[in-house]
Order: C-alpha cells, then sequence, then structure tokens
C-alpha cells in the first residue's frame, strides 16, 4: 500500500494530550476512549453520519482495538473529511476523502522519546509496504507530532514529547466507491498496527 512522511509544520504551541479544546469548534472535546470504550461509536462527529457505511464500522473496530486493554497504544484525536471533488492530478478519480488519528504509546513516559516515536513511524512504513501491493486508490502519511504530556508529574519543560499522525486518503468514480476504498484503507492499517504490536511484544 502507498506511503510517505508528511512532515508538518512546527510552528505554534505543541498538542497537549489529553487536550481540551479544539479551534475548529469549541463543542469537539477530548474522550478517554479507554476509560469510555461504548462512546467511541457515538461521540465521532465525523464518522457518525457515515455509519450506513463499513468504512466507519471498520474505524470504530480500529479505535475500539487501539484502546482496548491489551494494546500497547492509545488514541488522542481523530478527523474525517468526507467524499467531494477531487482536485488532485495525481489521482485521476472524481472523488476524494480525507482525515487522520492520533496514535501514541499507553506509557506516556514512552512518548517524551523522539527516537522511539520514529521507530515506530518508520514500522508503520515497512509494514504497509507489504500489505494490499496492487492497491493504488488509498494512502497513509505520517508525521511526528508535538505533543505536550500534561498529566505526566513532572515540569512542563519535560513534558515536552511526541505522537504520531497518521493521515489517510481514498479516492474513488463515486461516493460509494470513495468510501469502500477508504474501508480497504483501514482494514490495511489495522493489519500493520496488528503487526507491529506482535513484533514489539515478541520482543519484549
Amino acid at each position: 500500500m502507498l506511503t510517505y512522511e508528511r512532515n508538518e509544520p512546527d510552528s505554534g504551541a505543541p498538542r497537549a494530550h489529553p487536550w481540551t479544546d479544539t479551534r475548529n469548534n469549541a463543542s469537539y472535546r477530548y474522550y478517554d476512549f479507554k476509560a469510555q470504550p461504548a462512546l467511541i461509536r457515538t461521540a465521532l462527529e465525523d464518522f457518525t453520519p457515515w455509519d450506513a457505511f463499513p468504512a466507519a464500522g471498520t474505524f470504530y473496530s480500529l479505535v475500539e482495538w487501539l484502546n482496548s486493554p491489551g494494546c500497547i497504544w492509545e488514541s488522542n484525536d481523530c478527523a474525517f473529511n468526507p467524499p467531494g471533488a477531487n482536485e488532485s492530478k495525481q489521482f485521476k478519480k472524481p472523488f476524494i476523502c480525507s482525515g487522520r488519528i492520533m496514535v501514541l504509546y499507553r506509557s506516556l513516559p514512552l512518548n517524551l522519546s523522539r527516537h522511539r516515536v520514529e521507530m515506530l513511524e518508520r514500522a508503520v512504513h515497512g509494514a504497509l509496504a507489504g500489505i494490499d501491493a496492487g492497491f493504488q486508490w488509498g494512502v497513509v502519511a505520517t508525521s511526528v507530532m508535538r505533543t505536550r504530556y500534561i498529566t505526566l508529574p513532572v515540569t512542563e519543560k519535560e513534558q515536552a514529547g511526541y505522537q504520531l499522525m497518521l493521515s489517510f486518503w481514498a479516492w474513488g468514480d463515486n461516493e460509494y466507491e470513495t468510501m469502500e476504498n477508504l474501508d480497504r484503507v483501514f482494514k490495511n492499517l489495522r493489519k500493520a498496527l496488528l503487526k507491529i504490536s506482535r513484533e514489539i511484544e515478541n520482543i519484549s
């Protein structure tokens, strides 16, 4: 599957975990899905209008797994831009959708190491490269994002760390095909993260 590294601008304040507000919509809020997994299928405002499509259920399943008791990671934030007109000349399909999910280590001190988060980033690219090689209508990009872990009992300077943003895109000839391809992206991402998780557990 197609992947690339996406360098995000490093200006401005780092994200917070847990985050307390958003510039886009004051009604959005952080949910600890580890403590409240039942909210996953109702609280993700961007996805719920698309519940009729399998991709939404596949995404909910991914978020449920990331925040389940046995997982080494958790999610912080996600977003979804529904199918609309594609203006990209690189992917010659009339429809596109996109979004993101933020992933961090459940053991928060591990996220203070940029090297560790970059290792996860490289592992995502390696795992996805070996999955669904013929699929051309979906892409995952990675970005290492600065994050302040405000619940860690250390100084504000020592709370400075990172998390991994997984951005995703899918294209199609119509809304239905675009959402089908997005479902394929989510399934591939779940397979990749499961593979990485098992490899880390075997090393440990």
